[in-house]
């Protein structure tokens, strides 16, 4: 048997393995986790009495969900273990006030903007890269994590995820810096913000060569909806975990009415729907907002 506790700020989790192969860690590398959420670690002294994830190696391929405990059976790779993981810990977050936005942000002339991955998710990463580059401090990447009175608390410095295990599989994703190699020709240099943000701004950018540069300020409903799009990412209810099994739901109906009760409140800030052409045309609107 092996016991192992993930730890995200205030959240943290155990695992434990039983069954005849062994493990030297539940995962064999943390890329993954530390692009999903921000500065997770390890612990093999556990804290936690009981296992929140069981994952019995003996037994045909299967996972269930029961008493708050994740429970996978058979031989599972490690890419549907780390979504799990990741579900589960967004969880524990949101019991700590805070909350995981699938999103980027930057420090960007004494404000603190929000690249908001909504609905469609085109150009959060770009829109951080340019900001940036133009020379903004790096708040996030892939995820911010905000706490319930708006503040940026920690999140996510890689980039791009440069290696997928099986079971993340996605072939409709570029290469990880093709948009970079399109757009800026080298990944620029920049600064980390280093202490707590609050969010002054919030941008749902939408980047295609196509687009005409268009900025609308959003309504109330368009504001809740894509955020609320931002944080539900994080809880794989669209997802698939391998071939006619998804994960197991982890949600319930309290949450979602908390939930939504923090995206209400959340969104009581200015919020701006930007199409254009090229992260550049993009940044141009944001310097016209602020």
């Amino acid at each position: 048997m092996l016991t192992e506790e993930m730890v995200c700020g205030p959240a943290r989790l155990r695992i434990d393995v039983f069954g005849p192969n062994p493990r030297e860690h539940v995962l064999d590398e943390m890329s993954f986790m530390n692009y999903r959420l921000a500065d997770v670690t390890l612990s093999q002294q556990p804290t936690l009495p009981t296992a929140d994830i069981v994952i019995a190696q003996d037994g045909p391929k299967d996972i269930s969900y029961g008493g708050g405990v994740m429970t996978f059976t058979g031989d599972w790779p490690a890419g549907p273990i780390q979504k799990v993981i990741v579900a589960l810990l967004a969880l524990r977050l949101e019991d700590a006030g805070l909350h995981p936005f699938h999103s980027s942000a930057v420090r960007y002339r004494g404000k603190s903007v929000l690249f908001l991955g909504g609905e469609s998710n085109h150009g959060k990463t770009m829109g951080q890269i340019e900001g940036c580059k133009r020379g903004g401090e790096l708040i996030s990447t892939e995820t911010t994590v905000i706490s319930d009175d708006g503040v940026a608390v920690m999140g996510s410095k890689s980039v791009f995820l440069k290696k997928r295990t099986e079971g993340t599989e996605r072939a409709d994703k570029a290469a990880p810096e093709a948009g970079v190699a399109k757009f800026f020709g080298a990944m620029p240099t920049w600064e980390q913000f280093n202490g707590l943000a609050p969010i002054d701004l919030v941008i749902v950018p939408a980047i295609d060569g196509n687009f005409a540069t268009n900025t609308v300020e959003m309504g109330p409903f368009e504001r809740q909806f894509q955020t609320l799009h931002s944080l539900q990412n994080y809880f794989l209810l669209n997802e698939l975990l391998a071939p006619g099994l998804p994960i197991p739901l982890v949600d319930t109906e309290d949450r979602r009415r908390r939930r939504a009760a923090f995206v209400a409140k959340f969104c009581d800030r200015p919020y701006y729907f930007v199409r254009a052409a090229n992260p550049q045309l993009l940044m141009d609107e944001v310097d016209r907002v602020l």
